[in-house]
Protein backbone atom coordinates (compact mmCIF):
# COMPACT_ATOMS: atom_id res chain seq x y z
CA UNK A 1 0.00 0.00 0.00
CA UNK A 2 1.56 3.49 -1.18
CA UNK A 3 1.74 6.62 1.40
CA UNK A 4 -0.55 8.08 -0.85
CA UNK A 5 -3.45 5.50 -1.03
CA UNK A 6 -2.96 5.77 2.99
CA UNK A 7 -3.60 9.09 2.96
CA UNK A 8 -6.58 8.91 1.01
CA UNK A 9 -7.98 6.41 3.28
CA UNK A 10 -7.74 7.82 6.74
CA UNK A 11 -7.52 11.29 8.33
CA UNK A 12 -5.64 11.55 11.32
CA UNK A 13 -5.84 13.59 14.91
CA UNK A 14 -3.04 14.12 17.51
CA UNK A 15 -3.68 11.87 20.70
CA UNK A 16 -0.45 12.51 22.56
CA UNK A 17 2.74 11.76 20.81
CA UNK A 18 0.07 9.34 18.70
CA UNK A 19 -2.05 9.28 15.91
CA UNK A 20 -5.24 7.19 14.95
CA UNK A 21 -7.75 7.04 12.30
CA UNK A 22 -11.23 8.97 12.72
CA UNK A 23 -13.51 7.37 10.69
CA UNK A 24 -13.93 3.19 11.57
CA UNK A 25 -16.19 1.34 9.93
CA UNK A 26 -18.48 -2.03 11.33
CA UNK A 27 -16.94 -5.13 9.64
CA UNK A 28 -18.79 -6.38 7.12
CA UNK A 29 -18.94 -9.77 9.04
CA UNK A 30 -20.13 -8.00 12.01
CA UNK A 31 -23.97 -9.60 12.02
CA UNK A 32 -22.52 -12.66 13.54
CA UNK A 33 -20.27 -10.90 15.54
CA UNK A 34 -20.98 -9.65 18.85
CA UNK A 35 -20.90 -5.73 18.98
CA UNK A 36 -18.19 -6.22 21.74
CA UNK A 37 -15.90 -7.88 18.92
CA UNK A 38 -15.69 -5.19 16.23
CA UNK A 39 -14.11 -1.31 16.99
CA UNK A 40 -16.95 1.14 17.67
CA UNK A 41 -16.63 4.72 17.20
CA UNK A 42 -18.35 7.46 19.24
CA UNK A 43 -21.79 8.83 17.55
CA UNK A 44 -20.79 11.90 16.89
CA UNK A 45 -18.00 11.05 14.85
CA UNK A 46 -18.46 10.11 11.01
CA UNK A 47 -17.83 6.62 9.25
CA UNK A 48 -15.52 5.77 6.19
CA UNK A 49 -14.66 2.66 5.53
CA UNK A 50 -11.08 1.37 6.40
CA UNK A 51 -8.83 -0.12 4.58
CA UNK A 52 -9.01 -4.45 4.81
CA UNK A 53 -6.22 -6.50 4.29
CA UNK A 54 -5.11 -9.84 5.00
CA UNK A 55 -1.93 -8.55 6.90
CA UNK A 56 -1.03 -12.44 7.15
CA UNK A 57 -0.49 -12.49 3.49
CA UNK A 58 0.99 -9.17 3.33
CA UNK A 59 4.58 -9.18 1.29
CA UNK A 60 7.40 -8.51 3.94
CA UNK A 61 10.16 -7.88 1.68
CA UNK A 62 13.22 -7.36 4.18
CA UNK A 63 15.92 -9.43 5.52
CA UNK A 64 17.82 -9.62 8.76
CA UNK A 65 21.15 -8.77 6.91
CA UNK A 66 20.25 -5.97 5.39
CA UNK A 67 17.32 -4.80 7.89
CA UNK A 68 15.93 -2.68 5.34
CA UNK A 69 13.06 -1.27 7.91
CA UNK A 70 12.27 -3.50 11.40
CA UNK A 71 10.93 -2.79 14.70
CA UNK A 72 9.85 -3.95 17.82
CA UNK A 73 7.03 -2.78 20.58
CA UNK A 74 7.72 -1.21 24.00
CA UNK A 75 5.17 -3.61 25.37
CA UNK A 76 3.04 -7.06 23.86
CA UNK A 77 0.14 -5.52 25.10
CA UNK A 78 -1.49 -2.39 25.95
CA UNK A 79 -5.25 -2.03 27.47
CA UNK A 80 -7.10 0.30 25.77
CA UNK A 81 -6.64 3.90 26.72
CA UNK A 82 -3.19 3.68 27.07
CA UNK A 83 0.00 4.11 25.13
CA UNK A 84 2.57 1.88 23.13
CA UNK A 85 5.83 2.92 21.97
CA UNK A 86 7.37 1.35 18.36
CA UNK A 87 10.71 1.52 18.22
CA UNK A 88 11.98 1.00 14.54
CA UNK A 89 15.54 0.55 12.73
CA UNK A 90 16.29 1.73 8.76
CA UNK A 91 19.03 0.48 6.27
CA UNK A 92 19.70 4.06 5.33
CA UNK A 93 17.79 7.49 6.46
CA UNK A 94 14.47 7.86 4.65
CA UNK A 95 10.93 8.24 5.64
CA UNK A 96 8.73 5.39 7.24
CA UNK A 97 5.17 5.08 8.34
CA UNK A 98 3.46 2.58 10.54
CA UNK A 99 -0.08 1.95 9.85
CA UNK A 100 -1.77 -0.41 12.41
CA UNK A 101 -4.55 -3.39 11.68
CA UNK A 102 -6.93 -5.46 13.99
CA UNK A 103 -6.80 -9.03 13.01
CA UNK A 104 -10.23 -9.84 13.47
CA UNK A 105 -13.18 -12.68 12.12
CA UNK A 106 -12.12 -11.65 8.28
CA UNK A 107 -9.40 -9.43 6.81
CA UNK A 108 -8.06 -7.22 8.59
CA UNK A 109 -9.07 -3.73 9.35
CA UNK A 110 -7.18 -0.46 9.51
CA UNK A 111 -7.05 1.29 12.77
CA UNK A 112 -4.72 4.10 12.38
CA UNK A 113 -1.48 5.08 10.79
CA UNK A 114 1.31 7.61 12.14
CA UNK A 115 1.65 9.81 9.21
CA UNK A 116 5.60 10.12 7.73
CA UNK A 117 8.31 10.00 10.30
CA UNK A 118 11.72 9.93 10.10
CA UNK A 119 13.93 7.06 9.64
CA UNK A 120 17.14 6.44 11.21
CA UNK A 121 19.30 3.44 11.25
CA UNK A 122 20.13 1.66 14.70
CA UNK A 123 22.69 -0.31 16.20
CA UNK A 124 22.61 -4.03 16.30
CA UNK A 125 23.67 -5.10 20.08
CA UNK A 126 26.40 -7.93 20.16
CA UNK A 127 25.02 -10.97 22.59
CA UNK A 128 25.84 -10.59 25.46
CA UNK A 129 28.67 -13.22 26.68
CA UNK A 130 27.94 -15.19 29.35
CA UNK A 131 23.86 -15.48 28.59
CA UNK A 132 24.00 -14.86 24.75
CA UNK A 133 21.25 -12.01 25.37
CA UNK A 134 20.37 -9.66 22.35
CA UNK A 135 18.99 -6.69 23.79
CA UNK A 136 18.21 -3.25 21.78
CA UNK A 137 17.92 -0.21 23.31
CA UNK A 138 16.46 1.83 20.13
CA UNK A 139 14.62 5.15 21.08
CA UNK A 140 10.96 5.28 20.66
CA UNK A 141 10.45 5.84 16.72
CA UNK A 142 6.46 6.80 17.03
CA UNK A 143 4.07 6.40 20.22
CA UNK A 144 0.62 4.97 19.31
CA UNK A 145 -2.16 6.28 21.73
CA UNK A 146 -4.89 3.62 21.64
CA UNK A 147 -8.31 5.03 22.16
CA UNK A 148 -10.65 3.70 25.09
CA UNK A 149 -12.99 2.69 22.23
CA UNK A 150 -10.67 0.66 20.46
CA UNK A 151 -11.93 -3.40 20.65
CA UNK A 152 -9.74 -6.13 22.50
CA UNK A 153 -7.97 -7.80 20.01
CA UNK A 154 -4.58 -9.13 17.72
CA UNK A 155 -3.14 -6.30 16.08
CA UNK A 156 -0.62 -5.73 13.69
CA UNK A 157 1.76 -2.93 13.17
CA UNK A 158 3.32 -2.83 9.24
CA UNK A 159 6.13 -0.66 8.61
CA UNK A 160 6.94 0.65 5.45
CA UNK A 161 9.95 2.68 3.84
CA UNK A 162 9.52 5.15 1.42
CA UNK A 163 11.24 2.88 -1.01
CA UNK A 164 9.33 0.18 -0.51
CA UNK A 165 10.47 -2.03 2.35
CA UNK A 166 8.01 -3.64 4.46
CA UNK A 167 8.05 -5.71 8.08
CA UNK A 168 5.86 -5.99 10.97
CA UNK A 169 5.20 -7.04 14.74
CA UNK A 170 2.27 -7.75 17.04
CA UNK A 171 0.75 -6.63 20.23
CA UNK A 172 -2.30 -6.94 21.76
CA UNK A 173 -4.75 -4.53 23.12
CA UNK A 174 -6.79 -5.28 26.12
CA UNK A 175 -9.54 -4.23 27.80
CA UNK A 176 -9.38 -4.72 31.37
CA UNK A 177 -12.17 -4.17 33.10
CA UNK A 178 -14.67 -5.51 30.87
CA UNK A 179 -15.80 -8.92 31.71
CA UNK A 180 -15.88 -11.29 28.60
CA UNK A 181 -16.96 -15.24 28.80
CA UNK A 182 -13.12 -16.03 27.08
CA UNK A 183 -9.99 -14.74 27.48
CA UNK A 184 -7.20 -16.04 24.64
CA UNK A 185 -4.13 -15.57 26.10
CA UNK A 186 -1.35 -15.10 23.37
CA UNK A 187 2.24 -16.97 23.70
CA UNK A 188 4.64 -14.00 23.35
CA UNK A 189 7.14 -15.72 25.74
CA UNK A 190 7.45 -18.43 23.20
CA UNK A 191 7.47 -16.07 20.58
CA UNK A 192 10.82 -14.56 21.72
CA UNK A 193 11.79 -18.35 22.62
CA UNK A 194 11.92 -19.31 19.18
CA UNK A 195 12.84 -15.44 18.00
CA UNK A 196 16.68 -15.81 16.12
CA UNK A 197 17.08 -12.18 15.29
CA UNK A 198 18.89 -10.91 13.84
CA UNK A 199 19.44 -13.97 11.62
CA UNK A 200 22.69 -12.50 10.31
CA UNK A 201 25.08 -15.27 9.82
CA UNK A 202 26.81 -14.07 13.38
CA UNK A 203 24.85 -12.34 15.72
CA UNK A 204 21.30 -13.99 16.63
CA UNK A 205 20.33 -16.60 19.10
CA UNK A 206 17.52 -17.90 20.67
CA UNK A 207 16.82 -20.12 23.40
CA UNK A 208 17.79 -23.16 20.72
CA UNK A 209 20.75 -21.89 18.96
CA UNK A 210 22.73 -19.80 17.99
CA UNK A 211 25.84 -19.21 15.59
CA UNK A 212 28.32 -21.97 15.96
CA UNK A 213 30.86 -19.82 13.30
CA UNK A 214 30.07 -17.32 11.00
CA UNK A 215 27.15 -17.96 8.55
CA UNK A 216 26.93 -21.39 10.14
CA UNK A 217 23.89 -21.98 12.58
CA UNK A 218 24.93 -24.13 15.52
CA UNK A 219 23.12 -26.15 18.83
CA UNK A 220 22.11 -26.21 21.88
CA UNK A 221 25.92 -25.47 23.59
CA UNK A 222 25.59 -21.52 21.15
CA UNK A 223 22.36 -20.76 21.96
CA UNK A 224 20.98 -17.95 24.51
CA UNK A 225 19.84 -18.30 28.08
CA UNK A 226 18.33 -15.31 28.10
CA UNK A 227 15.93 -13.85 25.64
CA UNK A 228 14.57 -10.35 25.15
CA UNK A 229 11.38 -8.76 23.95
CA UNK A 230 13.60 -5.65 23.00
CA UNK A 231 14.20 -6.49 19.19
CA UNK A 232 12.19 -7.28 16.06
CA UNK A 233 10.76 -10.62 14.85
CA UNK A 234 12.89 -12.70 12.51
CA UNK A 235 12.39 -12.72 8.97
CA UNK A 236 9.86 -10.39 8.55
CA UNK A 237 8.36 -10.11 12.12
CA UNK A 238 5.91 -12.55 12.33
CA UNK A 239 6.40 -15.00 15.16
CA UNK A 240 6.87 -18.69 14.64
CA UNK A 241 3.99 -20.57 14.84
CA UNK A 242 1.61 -16.92 15.00
CA UNK A 243 -0.52 -18.50 12.72
CA UNK A 244 -1.55 -20.85 15.03
CA UNK A 245 -2.90 -18.01 17.26
CA UNK A 246 -4.27 -16.08 14.59
CA UNK A 247 -6.56 -19.18 13.23
CA UNK A 248 -8.03 -19.46 16.51
CA UNK A 249 -8.74 -15.78 16.82
CA UNK A 250 -10.48 -15.57 13.69
CA UNK A 251 -12.25 -18.76 14.40
CA UNK A 252 -13.79 -17.13 18.08
CA UNK A 253 -14.78 -14.17 16.73
CA UNK A 254 -16.42 -16.06 13.32
CA UNK A 255 -18.46 -17.72 15.56
CA UNK A 256 -20.06 -15.07 17.65
CA UNK A 257 -18.31 -15.88 20.92
CA UNK A 258 -17.14 -12.64 23.52
CA UNK A 259 -13.53 -12.90 23.60
CA UNK A 260 -11.13 -10.37 24.78
CA UNK A 261 -7.22 -10.44 24.74
CA UNK A 262 -4.29 -10.41 26.77
CA UNK A 263 -0.75 -12.04 27.14
CA UNK A 264 1.45 -14.79 28.66
CA UNK A 265 3.24 -11.42 30.22
CA UNK A 266 -0.25 -9.99 31.36
CA UNK A 267 -1.10 -13.21 32.79
CA UNK A 268 2.07 -13.34 35.42
CA UNK A 269 1.92 -9.71 35.87
CA UNK A 270 -1.47 -10.43 37.54
CA UNK A 271 -3.44 -8.24 34.79
CA UNK A 272 -5.28 -11.08 34.02
CA UNK A 273 -8.60 -12.05 36.17
CA UNK A 274 -9.82 -15.43 35.74
CA UNK A 275 -12.69 -14.61 37.83
CA UNK A 276 -14.01 -12.03 34.88
CA UNK A 277 -13.93 -14.88 32.41
CA UNK A 278 -15.62 -18.67 31.89
CA UNK A 279 -12.79 -19.55 30.35
CA UNK A 280 -9.29 -19.16 29.72
CA UNK A 281 -7.91 -20.34 25.95
CA UNK A 282 -4.67 -21.03 25.06
CA UNK A 283 -4.83 -21.21 21.38
CA UNK A 284 -1.25 -21.86 20.26
CA UNK A 285 2.13 -23.24 21.35
CA UNK A 286 2.51 -22.26 24.68
CA UNK A 287 5.65 -23.70 25.73
CA UNK A 288 7.29 -21.82 28.04
CA UNK A 289 5.37 -20.37 31.75
CA UNK A 290 6.80 -18.82 34.76
CA UNK A 291 5.77 -20.03 38.14
CA UNK A 292 3.31 -17.05 38.60
CA UNK A 293 1.49 -18.19 35.15
CA UNK A 294 0.92 -21.88 36.47
CA UNK A 295 -0.25 -20.37 39.65
CA UNK A 296 -2.97 -18.64 38.33
CA UNK A 297 -3.93 -20.99 35.79
CA UNK A 298 -4.21 -23.67 38.77
CA UNK A 299 -6.35 -21.57 40.81
CA UNK A 300 -8.33 -20.59 37.86
CA UNK A 301 -9.24 -24.07 37.57
CA UNK A 302 -9.79 -24.82 41.44
CA UNK A 303 -12.32 -22.08 41.50
CA UNK A 304 -13.81 -22.37 38.74
CA UNK A 305 -12.69 -21.20 34.94
CA UNK A 306 -12.58 -23.64 32.14
CA UNK A 307 -9.40 -23.95 30.10
CA UNK A 308 -8.80 -24.60 26.66
CA UNK A 309 -5.53 -25.03 25.46
CA UNK A 310 -5.97 -25.12 21.68
CA UNK A 311 -2.29 -26.32 20.49
CA UNK A 312 0.53 -29.07 22.31
CA UNK A 313 3.55 -28.65 24.34
CA UNK A 314 1.95 -26.21 26.35
CA UNK A 315 3.16 -25.21 30.23
CA UNK A 316 6.84 -27.61 29.45
CA UNK A 317 9.39 -25.28 30.59
CA UNK A 318 9.80 -23.11 33.50
CA UNK A 319 11.42 -19.68 33.15
CA UNK A 320 11.74 -16.27 34.91
CA UNK A 321 10.93 -12.71 33.52
CA UNK A 322 12.90 -10.63 34.37
CA UNK A 323 13.93 -6.98 33.32
CA UNK A 324 10.03 -5.58 33.84
CA UNK A 325 9.16 -8.27 31.95
CA UNK A 326 11.04 -7.92 28.99
CA UNK A 327 13.65 -10.69 29.58
CA UNK A 328 12.38 -14.34 29.39
CA UNK A 329 15.43 -16.98 31.43
CA UNK A 330 15.71 -20.31 30.83
CA UNK A 331 19.10 -22.51 31.39
CA UNK A 332 17.30 -25.62 30.45
CA UNK A 333 20.41 -28.51 30.99
CA UNK A 334 22.52 -25.63 32.26
CA UNK A 335 23.28 -24.68 36.08
CA UNK A 336 20.84 -21.88 36.80
CA UNK A 337 22.83 -19.49 38.70
CA UNK A 338 19.84 -18.00 40.52
CA UNK A 339 16.57 -19.85 40.77
CA UNK A 340 14.13 -18.27 41.80
CA UNK A 341 10.98 -19.17 44.28
CA UNK A 342 10.02 -21.64 41.76
CA UNK A 343 13.30 -23.69 41.21
CA UNK A 344 15.37 -23.45 38.55
CA UNK A 345 14.48 -22.79 34.78
CA UNK A 346 14.29 -26.42 33.50
CA UNK A 347 11.52 -28.39 32.47
CA UNK A 348 8.34 -28.44 34.98
CA UNK A 349 8.06 -32.23 35.06
CA UNK A 350 11.72 -32.20 36.76
CA UNK A 351 10.57 -29.87 39.68
CA UNK A 352 9.96 -31.27 42.59
CA UNK A 353 9.69 -34.85 43.47
CA UNK A 354 7.42 -37.19 41.98
CA UNK A 355 6.42 -35.54 39.15
CA UNK A 356 4.67 -32.98 41.58
CA UNK A 357 5.12 -30.34 38.72
CA UNK A 358 4.39 -32.14 35.40
CA UNK A 359 2.34 -30.01 33.27
CA UNK A 360 0.15 -33.33 32.88
CA UNK A 361 -1.12 -32.86 36.55
CA UNK A 362 -2.88 -30.04 34.88
CA UNK A 363 -3.57 -30.26 31.39
CA UNK A 364 -3.88 -34.27 31.31
CA UNK A 365 -1.73 -34.86 28.93
CA UNK A 366 2.08 -33.57 27.98
CA UNK A 367 4.43 -33.11 25.20
CA UNK A 368 5.36 -36.55 24.40
CA UNK A 369 7.29 -35.87 20.57
CA UNK A 370 7.13 -34.43 17.64
CA UNK A 371 5.75 -36.08 14.38
CA UNK A 372 7.70 -36.78 11.92
CA UNK A 373 4.88 -35.93 8.84
CA UNK A 374 1.06 -35.54 9.55
CA UNK A 375 -0.46 -38.31 10.32
CA UNK A 376 -4.47 -38.43 11.12
CA UNK A 377 -6.30 -38.09 14.82
CA UNK A 378 -7.53 -41.24 15.85
CA UNK A 379 -10.85 -40.91 17.76
CA UNK A 380 -11.81 -42.59 21.51
CA UNK A 381 -14.96 -42.12 23.38
CA UNK A 382 -17.49 -41.26 20.25
CA UNK A 383 -20.14 -40.71 22.78
CA UNK A 384 -18.55 -37.85 24.48
CA UNK A 385 -20.17 -34.97 24.12
CA UNK A 386 -17.27 -33.23 22.19
CA UNK A 387 -17.97 -35.67 19.55
CA UNK A 388 -21.94 -34.74 19.59
CA UNK A 389 -22.67 -33.80 16.00
CA UNK A 390 -19.89 -34.80 14.03
CA UNK A 391 -20.97 -38.21 12.73
CA UNK A 392 -18.14 -39.74 14.37
CA UNK A 393 -17.47 -43.14 15.80
CA UNK A 394 -14.49 -45.04 17.77
CA UNK A 395 -11.64 -45.57 15.35
CA UNK A 396 -12.49 -43.12 12.86
CA UNK A 397 -9.86 -40.89 11.30
CA UNK A 398 -9.35 -37.01 10.62
CA UNK A 399 -6.54 -36.40 8.11
CA UNK A 400 -3.22 -34.85 8.82
CA UNK A 401 -4.51 -33.42 12.33
CA UNK A 402 -1.55 -34.65 14.03
CA UNK A 403 1.10 -33.01 13.38
CA UNK A 404 4.03 -30.46 14.56
CA UNK A 405 4.04 -31.43 18.05
CA UNK A 406 2.35 -33.94 19.85
CA UNK A 407 0.83 -34.48 23.34
CA UNK A 408 0.15 -37.70 25.06
CA UNK A 409 -1.19 -39.77 28.43
CA UNK A 410 2.02 -40.45 31.03
CA UNK A 411 0.52 -43.23 32.57
CA UNK A 412 2.71 -42.90 36.05
CA UNK A 413 1.39 -38.86 35.70
CA UNK A 414 -2.08 -39.37 37.13
CA UNK A 415 -4.48 -36.27 36.14
CA UNK A 416 -4.52 -33.26 39.64
CA UNK A 417 -6.91 -31.52 41.32
CA UNK A 418 -9.15 -34.68 41.78
CA UNK A 419 -10.37 -34.29 38.02
CA UNK A 420 -11.43 -36.89 36.02
CA UNK A 421 -10.02 -37.17 32.29
CA UNK A 422 -11.45 -38.69 29.52
CA UNK A 423 -9.01 -39.62 26.15
CA UNK A 424 -10.91 -38.17 23.20
CA UNK A 425 -8.40 -39.55 20.63
CA UNK A 426 -5.30 -41.94 20.34
CA UNK A 427 -3.33 -41.62 17.04
CA UNK A 428 0.16 -43.55 16.64
CA UNK A 429 2.68 -41.68 15.17
CA UNK A 430 6.53 -41.12 14.59
CA UNK A 431 8.85 -39.17 16.13
CA UNK A 432 12.27 -39.68 14.25
CA UNK A 433 14.44 -39.52 17.14
CA UNK A 434 12.36 -41.50 20.15
CA UNK A 435 10.04 -44.11 17.57
CA UNK A 436 6.88 -44.99 17.70
CA UNK A 437 4.16 -42.88 19.90
CA UNK A 438 0.61 -42.37 20.77
CA UNK A 439 -0.64 -38.45 20.57
CA UNK A 440 -4.02 -38.02 22.90
CA UNK A 441 -6.38 -35.70 23.60
CA UNK A 442 -7.50 -34.84 26.69
CA UNK A 443 -10.44 -33.67 28.25
CA UNK A 444 -10.85 -33.47 32.23
CA UNK A 445 -13.69 -32.17 34.45
CA UNK A 446 -13.29 -31.16 38.10
CA UNK A 447 -15.59 -32.11 40.85
CA UNK A 448 -17.06 -28.75 40.45
CA UNK A 449 -17.84 -29.13 37.32
CA UNK A 450 -15.23 -27.28 35.68
CA UNK A 451 -13.15 -28.12 31.82
CA UNK A 452 -9.58 -28.83 31.23
CA UNK A 453 -9.55 -28.86 27.37
CA UNK A 454 -6.41 -30.22 25.20
CA UNK A 455 -5.98 -30.66 21.67
CA UNK A 456 -2.54 -32.42 21.92
CA UNK A 457 -1.71 -31.09 18.26
CA UNK A 458 -0.49 -28.49 16.55
CA UNK A 459 -3.07 -28.78 13.69
CA UNK A 460 -6.45 -28.36 15.69
CA UNK A 461 -6.51 -24.67 15.37
CA UNK A 462 -5.35 -24.85 12.17
CA UNK A 463 -8.35 -27.23 11.30
CA UNK A 464 -10.66 -24.17 12.26
CA UNK A 465 -10.19 -22.25 9.35
CA UNK A 466 -9.05 -21.85 5.96
CA UNK A 467 -5.66 -24.47 5.70
CA UNK A 468 -4.37 -27.55 4.42
CA UNK A 469 -6.22 -28.95 7.93
CA UNK A 470 -9.47 -27.31 7.77
CA UNK A 471 -12.01 -30.09 9.13
CA UNK A 472 -15.94 -29.94 9.92
CA UNK A 473 -16.12 -32.14 12.71
CA UNK A 474 -13.07 -30.56 14.34
CA UNK A 475 -14.90 -27.28 13.98
CA UNK A 476 -18.00 -28.67 15.11
CA UNK A 477 -16.30 -30.28 18.54
CA UNK A 478 -14.98 -26.87 18.95
CA UNK A 479 -18.00 -25.40 19.26
CA UNK A 480 -19.34 -27.90 21.28
CA UNK A 481 -16.66 -27.15 23.63
CA UNK A 482 -16.83 -23.51 23.96
CA UNK A 483 -20.78 -23.76 24.20
CA UNK A 484 -20.42 -26.04 27.04
CA UNK A 485 -17.75 -23.88 28.51
CA UNK A 486 -19.94 -20.38 27.79
CA UNK A 487 -23.37 -22.39 29.38
CA UNK A 488 -21.66 -24.49 32.12
CA UNK A 489 -22.32 -23.82 35.92
CA UNK A 490 -18.99 -22.62 37.96
CA UNK A 491 -20.12 -25.19 40.71
CA UNK A 492 -22.09 -27.45 41.32
CA UNK A 493 -21.88 -31.75 40.58
CA UNK A 494 -19.35 -32.59 38.29
CA UNK A 495 -20.02 -33.66 34.21
CA UNK A 496 -19.59 -37.36 33.98
CA UNK A 497 -18.71 -36.45 30.30
CA UNK A 498 -21.87 -38.20 28.32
Amino acid sequence: MSRSARRTVLKFFALGTGAVATGLSVPAEASSVPRSNFLERPRATPRTAPAAVDVMRLPLNVTDKIREIQGYASATSVNAGGTIGFHVTVARPQPFTVTVFRIGAGRSRQVGASGELAGQPRAVPKPDPVTGLVDCDWPVSWTLSVPAYWTSGIYMAVFETADGHRAVTPFVVREDQRKSDFVMVLPFNTYSAYNMWPMDGRTGRNLYRGYAAPGKVGDIKNRAYRVSFNRPFANGGRPKLFAMDVAAAQWLERNGYDVTYATNVDLHEGRVDPGRHKGLVFSGHDEYWSGAMREVVEAAFRGGTHCAFLGANNAYWNVRLEAAGRVVTCYKDAVDPSPGRFGPTKLWRDLGSGHAHAEGRLLGVQYNGIPDKPVPLVVREAGHWLWAGTGLRDGDTIPKLVGGEADGVFPGIPMGFGAQRTVLSASPFTDAKRGALVQNTSLSVSPRGTIMFDAGTFHWPLALVKSPYTDARIQRATRNLFDRMRAAPRSGSPSRGR
